[in-house]
């Protein structure tokens, strides 16, 4: 999958682009059908240590996918919108199927009648 990663206001290093590339391929693993990624990178000025902030975009047909999370490391961040994403594919994907179902069983009924 393709992912754009943008960090703003900073530099981010090899390594963190690495590992947010290597955990969004494991979405792929979920649904073969994301079309592409975008990572937001950014940094809050707070005195708070918990001002790293990821948000994933993640497009898929017929719909977007949004995470949003604020951890004291961009890693932290990272695994936690990745978990919310997951989550979010379970439920698209439910809907598609219960979507699906209901098309067949009204086409079903068609040709009965």
């Amino acid at each position: 999958m393709k992912i754009r990663v943008q960090s703003i206001h900073f530099s981010a290093d090899v390594k963190l682009l690495d590992f947010i590339q290597k955990k969004a391929d494991k979405l792929d693993q979920f649904f073969d059908q994301i079309i592409s990624g975008e990572v937001y990178l950014k940094l809050e000025n707070t005195s708070d240590e918990a001002n790293k902030i990821t948000e994933i975009k993640l497009l898929i047909p017929g719909n977007d996918l949004f995470a949003k999370e604020q951890c004291k490391t961009f890693e932290e961040a990272t695994d936690k919108a990745i978990e919310s994403l997951k989550h979010q594919i379970d439920k698209h994907k439910e809907k598609v199927r219960a979507r699906m179902s209901n098309h067949k069983t009204v086409l079903a009924n068609e040709e009965i009648i």
